[in-house]
């Protein structure tokens, strides 16, 4: 398959691809893509503060229940190669319908489920279902005017990213005051909800490709060789991971083993990425003005920064060492989502009839490089501690900064 064919003659004309023919997006149509989002992204992270909860309730150890999580990303993972690119081949608000009823039975599954192996699997069904945010995101930049559509794209990045921080404070509250099942219950009556609105509220996204599911997936890989940016997209993306999985992954064992503080401070660093998710729309407004090239560079540089920073402050006193983490937290993560929505905004350029699948590929990018970066991270805590993650982030972040330094947009 050549690829010339991934968009002719099977992609639609670019007219076609929505109904929407106002210039712009009304707030309320943002806030419920927004809200979609971070609902779909939060259900990933509900069972992290419910694992003592789950293993009492069910009679299970520690281990067991401790595999919730695993497969709910593992089930994550899959779904966004192996179903968000159909988001170019049916119609978007459906499909975010289809799957937000289906993540809701699924949660509801979790729920009433008997045992630790019937929670294992709704976990791992409701991973991959809850990749309906990754087809809200493609849909808020197919429904967007070019000029706005990095703002648009960052606002919606937002939600999906406030979803993911508050996410487990809502799951913990829930969770102390009625039980870990509640928790999933909510959370299903959440997301049946937010599905029956977008799909009254969203407008029609007609498909624009008319490949089959084997032709769409084969078209990855010509994608994949087609476009340079995307490429580099992908893998400037991937280092940044690298250094962000790598900092949150070995960061409670840091705070403990360097200033005898518990998992609870360690969650409390987690407030310190909404500043990061505040980034989001400033970057969209940034690559619509100055272009996503130089949103990119100025993300990697500002996460590479942070931990040379880190790194300088390593003779300083106890006390601020534990201000320059914090200030560390607030700017690295700052610049992984300035960089993220740049290269979003990028992506989705290169060709409007594949955007759920370039997508994947950047979002499959991105998720290797933070599975790369847990299992380097802990190593290099191992064998050089604090200051041995902080060189490894940095050389991570620069190696991204210098891979788009190098290109040219």
């Amino acid at each position: 398959m050549s690829a010339s064919s991934t968009s002719a003659p099977a992609a639609l004309a670019p007219s076609q691809a929505t109904s929407l023919s106002h210039p712009g997006l009304p707030p309320s149509l943002v806030v419920l893509l927004a809200t979609g989002a971070g609902l779909g992204a939060a259900t990933l992270y509900f069972s992290q503060p419910l694992l003592g909860l789950m293993a009492d309730g069910l009679g299970s150890t520690a281990t067991q229940v401790g595999v919730v999580p695993t497969l709910t990303q593992l089930g994550y993972a899959l779904g966004i190669l192996l179903l968000a690119p159909l988001g170019d081949r049916l119609d978007r608000r459906m499909l975010i319908g289809a799957k937000a009823a289906g993540l809701a039975l699924a949660l509801g599954l979790c729920a009433l489920a008997p045992g630790v192996h019937a929670l294992w699997v709704a976990a791992l069904v409701a991973g991959v279902l809850a990749t309906l945010a990754q087809d809200i995101v493609p849909a808020a930049a197919t429904l967007a005017p070019d000029a706005q559509r990095g703002r648009v794209v960052g606002q919606v990045m937002t939600g999906l990213l406030l979803g993911i921080l508050l996410s487990r404070v809502f799951s913990g509250l829930v969770g102390q005051w009625a039980g870990w099942r509640a928790v999933y219950v909510l959370g299903a009556l959440l997301v049946a909800a937010i599905g029956a609105v977008c799909v009254r509220g969203l407008p029609r996204m007609a498909p624009v490709t008319a490949l089959g599911y084997g032709a769409l997936m084969a078209s990855l890989w010509s994608l994949w060789r087609k476009h340079r940016d995307l490429r580099l997209a992908v893998w400037t993306q991937g280092l940044i991971s690298v250094a962000f999985s790598a900092f949150w992954s070995t960061l409670a064992i840091v705070l403990q083993q360097r200033f005898g503080m518990g998992s609870a401070m360690a969650g409390a660093f987690g407030l310190a990425g909404v500043v990061g998710a505040l980034g989001a729309p400033w970057a969209g407004r940034w690559s619509d003005r100055w272009g996503p090239l130089r949103v990119v560079r100025a993300g990697a540089a500002t996460v590479a920064l942070s931990f040379v920073l880190l790194a300088l402050g390593e003779p300083l006193p106890m006390a601020w060492q534990l201000g320059l983490m914090v200030l560390v937290t607030v700017t690295f993560d700052f610049g992984v989502q300035v960089a993220l929505v740049g290269h979003q905004t990028l992506v989705y350029r290169l060709e409007p009839a594949a955007r759920s699948r370039l997508n994947a590929l950047l979002l499959t990018g991105m998720f290797i490089g933070m599975a790369l970066g847990s299992a380097v991270g802990s190593q290099a805590l191992a064998h050089w501690g604090g200051l041995g993650v902080a060189g490894l982030c940095a050389a991570a972040s620069a190696g991204a900064w210098l891979l788009r330094v190098a290109s040219r947009g």
